[in-house]
């Protein structure tokens, strides 16, 4: 018999990777939007996904035009800014964790790093002693709480930060937004290697733990290991592809520009999404990956593509550059101004 789930915030960029994935391994798909909200234009013709216009709420509501949902996907985030998290995130938990109750559903909810904080090791595990001390962080340390103290079945699955399937995170905002012009924008330093998650291979990493959430005890964590990369080995992996382009000339590599992270503290006075910003500078300059034990012991292996092809990917994804066969793919093309409406996609650091 097929299996349903339910992904909760299904517009957002993970939760249609989310979609997609399931969908494509033969699960039946429904996808919650706010009412008013528009299916995203990318999704319109995938009849696989059947579009709920409730809002979360509206919990029974909710859990009955989903009924029969085996897996609930909690893929909702709120703005980036530390008002809007301190308000919604756990209003958000605690609607995910009682439509997935009601349904008697195992809840998935992407996580991402914020919890370890900037004293955190070099490799990052399922038990590494969490010691945020920033605003985002001790609301995800309060999430995850929540969710183990819930009593409904939870899997909850950390990765580093987004890039591929859309735009919101800090791959388009900053690093090639000004890559046409030959110009590669960094946060950080190019020697310190920080976790990145490539949405498509997060996304199947979702559907395969779900296949086997009868094997996981009630409440239960895992990593996504995805890539672990420093800002040279993404200058490497660009600089090809711009000089194929011909966003520089060949044999030259990108320009190295550094985020202006003095201008960024400046504003963060005045601007609410650049304090939150500002705030997260540290993941730039302490070295981390996720160690994965736990998921490759359950699964065998971890979907990964692999890096340069996941990066070059990624700039078909913003309509930077043209498919295989010639013809240009705009799944986002608008590039907000950064800081204006920047929207952390884990989820993450651009995850949730």
């Amino acid at each position: 018999m097929q299996s349903t789930v339910l992904i909760l915030g299904a517009r957002g960029r993970f939760g249609l990777a989310a979609a997609r994935a399931f969908a494509d391994a033969g699960w039946k798909v429904l996808g919650q939007m706010r009412p008013g909200a528009q299916v995203p234009a990318e999704a319109r013709s995938d009849s696989r996904i059947q579009w709920l216009a409730t809002d979360l709420s509206e919990t029974t509501s909710l859990a009955q035009a989903a009924a029969g949902a085996a897996v609930v996907v909690h893929a909702l985030n709120p703005v980036y800014t530390h008002k809007a998290w301190k308000a919604q995130v756990l209003p958000m938990t605690d609607a995910a964790i009682e439509v997935a109750r009601v349904l008697q559903a195992t809840l998935m909810v992407p996580g991402n790093i914020y919890n370890f904080g900037a004293n955190m090791p070099a490799v990052l595990r399922e038990d590494t002693p969490q010691a945020a001390h920033t605003i985002k962080g001790q609301i995800r340390i309060d999430m995850e709480a929540q969710l183990q103290r819930s009593g409904v079945r939870t899997i909850v699955i950390r990765a580093g930060d987004f890039f591929g399937s859309g735009n919101g995170t800090w791959f388009d905002q900053v690093i090639v937004k000004d890559l046409q012009k030959g110009v590669f924008t960094y946060p950080g330093t190019k020697d310190v290697a920080t976790a990145w998650a490539y949405l498509p291979d997060l996304a199947r990493t979702f559907v395969s733990v779900a296949a086997k959430r009868a094997q996981l005890p009630a409440f239960e964590v895992l990593h996504f290991a995805g890539h672990s990369v420093t800002g040279q080995q993404w200058l490497d992996a660009l600089s090809p592809t711009a000089q194929s382009q011909g966003w520089v000339r060949q044999g030259v590599i990108l320009q190295f520009s550094a985020l202006p992270w003095p201008l960024i503290r400046l504003g963060a006075l005045l601007l609410p999404t650049w304090a939150a910003l500002a705030e997260m500078r540290y993941l730039w300059h302490t070295p981390h990956a996720l160690g994965n034990d736990k998921l490759l012991a359950l699964l065998g292996n971890e979907p990964r593509t692999p890096f340069n092809r996941a990066a070059q990917t990624a700039l078909v994804d913003l309509g930077l550059m043209s498919t295989s066969n010639g013809a240009p793919r705009h799944v986002a093309a608008e590039f907000h101004q950064f800081g204006r409406r920047w929207s952390g996609g884990s989820g993450n650091q651009g995850c949730t």
